[in-house]
């Protein structure tokens, strides 16, 4: 697999486990409210509104988690913390966590 395809699969996988695949979790894990769950998580995005602080904005090169704000170990304790809480606390705990992992494996696992 060349350079280009590797880089096409690498964003298809991130913008997957972004998008894709938090339906598949709100559906197994937050019935029967998973529409709800899903909308919810999907809001979370906003989360990398603080890549607008970063110069430059996107670098594929960079780990989000531990450099953006938003994204640093602190931060992601506080997520962890919510999981404790009912209702719309944990999914957005769940939703933030995952977009963690997801941030971390497009870092680590996509090296070249």
């Amino acid at each position: 697999m060349n350079a280009d395809d590797l880089a096409i699969l690498r964003t298809f996988t991130h913008y997957f486990l972004h998008l894709i695949f938090p339906a598949a979790i709100a559906y197994i894990f937050f019935q029967p409210q998973w529409k709800k769950a899903y909308f919810i998580m999907v809001a979370t995005m906003l989360v990398d509104l603080d890549h607008l602080l970063a110069t430059p904005v996107f670098d594929p090169d960079r780990m989000s988690v531990g450099f953006h704000l938003l994204h640093s170990y602190p931060m992601i304790a506080v997520y962890f913390l919510m999981l404790f809480f009912k209702g719309n606390i944990r999914i957005i705990a769940v939703s933030l966590l995952f977009h963690m992992f997801t941030d971390f494996q497009d870092f680590i696992f996509w090296q070249h």
